[in-house]
């Protein structure tokens, strides 16, 4: 069985989808492919008018992706960090300091910027992480498990950061979560993923409405249990 097979979706600018599926549905598999991390065996994916398959290293320049398991340099302060990675992607002097004040403002941190990572909760560190990832404002931001391990109040503050990126700055986010309540508070439209395939896709009230839902967990269940079935 293929890990992700003919696999296809659609994200809008300054659109927020959300792909979510059972452990081993393919969702990590579709997102490292989109992300040029993995080469496709079949198949291609469009970014921003770019080939993951023929031009890797152009959707690269438009994309950024934020894993669940990323971290930081615990010995760096916060500003340090920032300055180091925007470092990577720009040359230009007032440019980086441009995308080093956007991520100062996204992150919020304030004066804690100037400590080092290592003294960071891991709030901090994913607010940190986020700002880092959307400074140089790519046209996708795909975002693996964005709230994992999370206190209540630190998830609240990263879908809200996720949901003003998208609508003031245009940003579109391609997300995965197992955070059902998460998935439904912050997504425009959600693909459920199941054995490799995308079983569906749709706004949440209207996954609700078709399989008589009370919310986006029944419609989960229900799209995976259908799915194994046949």
């Amino acid at each position: 069985m293929l890990a992700a097979d003919n696999v296809s979706f659609e994200i809008s600018q300054g659109e927020i989808f959300a792909l979510i599926g059972p452990n081993g549905a393919g969702k990590t598999t579709t997102i490292r492919m989109i992300s040029t991390l993995l080469t496709p065996t079949a198949g291609d994916a469009i970014v921003a008018g770019r080939s993951i398959v023929k031009e890797p290293a152009k959707v690269r320049e438009c994309i950024t992706y934020l894993p669940d398991e990323a971290g930081a340099y615990k010995t760096m302060t916060g500003i340090k960090y920032l300055r180091f990675m925007a470092g990577l992607f720009i040359s230009d002097l007032d440019e980086l300091n441009k995308c080093v004040d956007r991520a100062k403002e996204i992150c919020g941190l304030g004066d804690r910027l100037n400590d080092k990572i290592g003294s960071y909760s891991r709030g901090m560190i994913r607010k940190l992480l986020l700002s880092r990832a959307v400074m140089t404002k790519p046209k996708l931001a795909i975002l693996d498990e964005p709230t994992s391990g999370l206190d209540v109040l630190n998830a609240i503050e990263i879908r809200k950061t996720i949901k003003k990126l998208a609508q003031e700055d245009g940003i579109s986010f391609l997300l995965s979560s197992h955070n059902m309540l998460e998935i439904e508070f912050v997504s425009d439209r959600v693909g459920i993923i199941s054995n490799g395939h995308l079983m569906v896709t749709g706004r949440t009230d209207e996954l609700k409405e078709r399989y008589g839902a009370a919310n986006l967990e029944e419609v989960f269940e229900r799209v995976v249990i259908e799915n194994e079935i046949h």
